[in-house]
């Protein structure tokens, strides 16, 4: 694509995590776990929901990456979640550098009647 510039972040990365966000139950999860680890017994109660339902909003945040998950070292069966600080520190830097808004830029006409370029389809042939 001749004249893009190329984008101030991993769009890939961005679109999978925003994608993950992109729902309503899974913001109030990274919003809980915002306020410390908690199991899944803990965001179920908070959110209403029934384990199976928190499981999958969990495993949809892991595998973006947004969230850790770690084993009580006592009882394996325990299982607790946390933010995922280096990946919420990215998602930070890539929102603000891809909607900074000294990114946008005056029109610079390639096309139209504003253009300095001449198309040869566009001069009118007389005979």
């Amino acid at each position: 694509m001749k004249g893009i510039t190329r984008p101030p972040t991993n769009l890939q990365t961005l679109a999978a995590q925003l994608k993950a966000l992109a729902e309503p139950k899974r913001l109030m999860i990274l919003h809980l776990l915002m306020e410390g680890v908690q199991c899944n017994c803990e965001l179920g109660d908070a959110l209403k929901l029934p384990p199976n339902l928190i499981s999958h909003h969990l495993r949809m945040l892991r595998e973006a990456g947004l969230i850790n998950v770690e084993r009580d070292a006592v009882d394996a069966r325990w299982v607790y979640y946390s933010i995922n600080r280096a990946a919420l520190d990215e998602l930070n830097t890539a929102f603000g550098s891809f909607f900074d808004p000294d990114r946008i830029k005056p029109r610079r006409p390639t096309c139209g009647p504003q253009s300095s370029v001449v198309r040869v389809s566009d001069i009118a042939v007389t005979a």
